[in-house]
């Protein structure tokens, strides 16, 4: 391939790479121990992995009639790999922790989602949940704290 036909390849990775990164800034600002480069890392490794699968068709389509891809398999493999990931997030943290860092696991799962969107290059799907994920992270904390008291507000910040 060409640079000019990889050009629309490595746009679905620059956005992939901004919508996580919005993500992973409100969990930086929020202190988690999942922040940032977490979920840029995962939003843009996620994208990869869709285009990978569909160059490695394109590659061998036609090839030989016995040789069969399923695209599908990627994406289950790569959730289950991110669930994992965010299993370890929970492990890691502490009992105290423990709520903050489900979160973190979750946000790292729809970082993930967000990461399929961008490879497949349904950019509007990608920034639909990326707000959709803020709104949740941000909003729901404001109804916990303010509305429902099963919180308590964050320190303030120094």
């Amino acid at each position: 391939m060409t640079l000019e036909a990889d050009l629309p390849l490595m746009l679905r990775l620059l956005v992939a790479l901004l919508l996580a990164g919005l993500v992973g800034l409100e969990r930086e600002l929020n202190r988690t121990s999942v922040g940032l480069r977490t979920h840029a890392l995962v939003g843009v490794c996620t994208a990869a992995f869709v285009i990978l699968a569909e160059l490695t068709v394109q590659a061998f389509q036609g090839a030989s009639p016995l040789l069969r891809f399923d695209p599908l398999a990627v994406l289950g493999a790569t959730v289950s790999g991110i669930s994992f990931l965010g299993a370890g997030a929970v492990i890691a943290g502490s009992t105290t922790e423990r709520r903050q860092s489900l979160t973190s696991a979750a946000s790292i799962l729809g970082t993930a989602a967000i990461g399929l969107c961008c490879g497949l290059a349904h950019y509007p799907l990608a920034a639909a949940l990326t707000g959709v994920i803020l709104l949740i992270l941000h909003g729901f904390r404001w109804v916990e704290v303010h509305l429902l008291g099963t919180r308590r507000a964050p320190p303030p910040r120094e």
